[in-house]
């Protein structure tokens, strides 16, 4: 089966001779969700703009489920659902009217049963006649989801949806995005929340300086480049790391009650047993331990640093 989005070589250089992309080369699976994350000018939204037809390319190729976006554009976009980073949408029109108006842009005859579908899915159904100036951000963040989804695209790219709203409405929304994968749409999102992507995302992309500099199943990723701590809370405070233990990098806590270890998971040997072993004759005791692994944020952060 071909690829849902297929990019190839795709570079983008703007007027004034900024390198938005360079040479970007991606391939997106259908009915999965891919997590693009990279810092503010990385290249994210010109990547999406891009893929979706609003801006031109100045080399490379890009496909839509086998379509290209320019040659083909109106078979490629009609795939295609986008909710862009900006609340822009008629204030003065109901949501009903909104979400239809979208779908007949695509040229898709009127189906009132599916748009009714889509905004009870999306928790809006209460909110059908309410003019869009009366709804909160979250809410005019799910009409345009749900503009998106009118004419049943079969990808959706959602740029920073969970953008300025609260936790409780964005884990909400974490189901609705997941519900949408479950029927086969392939879903394709740019987040500044690294908690989103390692909540949802099937694999990760990141991207920096217009390049992508890694993509990486997610489950994959954090098993490649996690690293575990072991932390150990002393019985007695130390002034300082004994001579004995310094083969083993530890860090000690500013008030010196706990020592950290830090540890390559893919490591044939973590190297705890020794630690453990002199530790005790250095006479340092511990009352208890603990581990914790590098979330993604962690892993992302080091990526980014090591790009630059």
């Amino acid at each position: 089966m071909q690829p849902a989005i297929s990019i190839k070589n795709l570079s983008k250089v703007y007027a004034t001779g900024f390198e938005a992309l360079k040479r970007i080369n991606l391939d997106i699976d259908h009915g999965e969700i891919f997590a693009l994350l990279g810092p503010n000018g990385a290249g994210k939204t010109t990547l999406i703009s891009i893929i979706c037809g609003i801006v031109t390319p100045t080399d490379g190729s890009v496909t839509v489920d086998g379509h290209d976006i320019i040659s083909d554009y109106r078979a490629a976009r009609a795939m295609i659902g986008l909710v862009p980073q900006e609340l822009t949408t008629d204030s003065f029109e109901t949501v009903w009217a909104t979400v239809s108006f979208s779908r007949g842009l695509f040229g898709r005859p009127s189906n009132p049963d599916y748009i009714e579908k889509v905004l009870k899915s999306l928790s809006l159904w209460d909110k059908k006649d309410d003019k869009i100036m009366t709804l909160s951000g979250g809410m005019k963040r799910r009409v345009l989801i749900a503009k998106a989804l009118s004419h049943e695209p079969q990808i959706l790219f959602l740029d920073e949806p969970t953008a300025g709203v609260d936790v409780e409405l964005r884990k909400a929304m974490w189901n609705v995005v997941r519900s949408l994968r479950d029927t086969g749409v392939t879903i394709i999102l740019t987040t500044h929340y690294i908690e989103e992507a390692e909540e949802m995302a099937d694999r990760v992309g990141v991207i920096s300086h217009g390049e992508i500099i890694l993509v990486e199943e997610k489950v994959e990723l954090m098993r490649k480049l996690g690293k575990k701590q072991l932390a150990l809370q002393l019985h007695e405070p130390l002034d300082r790391i004994p001579i004995a233990l310094s083969a083993y990098h530890l860090e000690l806590s500013e008030d010196g009650n706990e020592l950290i270890y830090t540890y390559d998971t893919q490591s044939e040997r973590t190297g705890i047993t020794g630690l453990l072993s002199d530790l005790s004759q250095a006479g340092v005791k511990f009352k208890d331990l603990n581990t914790t692994q590098s979330s993604l944020e962690d892993i992302f952060v080091s990526l980014v640093r090591s790009a630059e």
